[in-house]
């Protein structure tokens, strides 16, 4: 098949090396013309994975991105998901990889995609593992079941096990979600909090992802699955994950936008966790967790969110 991938970052990078591997001709646009040209003279990503080989892949700049190809795959921040897809050229469907919710709307980023078929990729997906090929699985959800299972055959191999799944929703809600409770879970290792702690708010933060998803029609298996459960413990444990690293030096004093720039890379959870509140509100559900986060991130003490968890009104699992 014929993929073309927009966005030159750490994930799309690793899904373009995902493709390669598997046979796939793949067209890589990023969204400077700069990062194309050096892409396309040196056959490394200087910006990102530099040891990937990418000596096979046509680099362009976003605006030269063919329309001719059967799949185009997203792989850009959430804040200019909207934007990107509604400029994408011709009408192949399109995998998105991004997690996160639209900022401007609150809207699964699913449906920022007119006009085409659209299917998401999510789960333990630490790009910097897959790489450098350590295995891994992931989920492919579409209500397009032709779709699903079309890209579940062309991205399916022996390190990259791929399933299907027709819960749409409750996939993308998971992959929002985890990014946030990724940032309580990078903060507790911040404050020194233990193993124990971390264990007990990331089983209460995926308690708090399968209600948000229940309101929304979500079945609770997929929370139990790859992209919930899966994705939720790498985002929180892995030394490669962004948000629990950005969630450990804001808790070490840094700020969000401080914490962004040491990372020098997308930090998601921080753009989602006051989109997934507001929505939370919307529907009357309570996402303790989260609405923590969101707190920290506007200025409050960390180690008064930390009490104030621990002392809330003791109830049943």
């Amino acid at each position: 098949m014929r993929f073309l991938v927009v966005g030159a970052g750490a994930w799309g990078t690793s899904f373009t090396h995902v493709l390669l591997e598997r046979g796939h001709e793949v067209v890589l646009a990023s969204h400077s013309a700069e990062q194309a040209r050096a892409i396309a003279e040196t056959g490394r990503n200087p910006r990102a994975l530099t040891k990937v080989d990418l000596r096979a892949v046509t680099a362009v700049a976003l605006e030269d991105a063919p329309g001719d190809v059967d799949t185009i795959v997203l792989a850009v921040p959430s804040t200019v998901f909207a934007a990107v897809a509604a400029g994408l050229p011709g009408r192949a469907p399109v995998l998105g990889l991004t997690k996160g919710l639209d900022p401007a709307t609150g809207e699964r980023l699913s449906t920022r995609v007119r006009g085409r078929s659209v299917a998401v990729l999510s789960g333990p997906n630490m790009a910097e593992e897959i790489a450098v090929g350590l295995p891994t699985a992931a989920v492919i959800a579409s209500e397009d079941g032709f779709l699903a299972g079309q890209l579940q055959h062309a991205i399916n191999s022996t390190v990259f096990r791929a399933y299907v799944n027709a819960d749409l929703v409750g996939v993308e809600l998971c992959a929002a979600a985890k990014n946030v409770i990724g940032l309580a879970a990078g903060a507790v290792d911040g404050l020194d909090l233990g193993d124990n702690a971390k264990a007990a708010l990331i089983t209460r933060g995926l308690a708090e992802m399968a209600r948000l998803g229940e309101a929304f029609g979500a079945r609770p298996e997929t929370f139990a699955g790859l992209a919930g459960m899966g994705d939720l413990i790498v985002t929180c444990w892995s030394r490669h994950g962004r948000n629990r690293h950005a969630g450990e030096l804001i808790a070490q004093g840094l700020s969000p936008e401080q914490a962004i720039v040491r990372i020098g890379q997308t930090v998601e959870g921080i753009t989602t966790a006051p989109v997934l509140h507001e929505l939370s509100g919307r529907v009357g559900v309570e996402l303790p967790i989260t609405e923590g986060v969101c707190a920290v991130l506007s200025g409050q003490s960390l180690a008064d969110l930390a009490s104030r968890l621990m002392g809330r009104q003791p109830t049943e699992e």
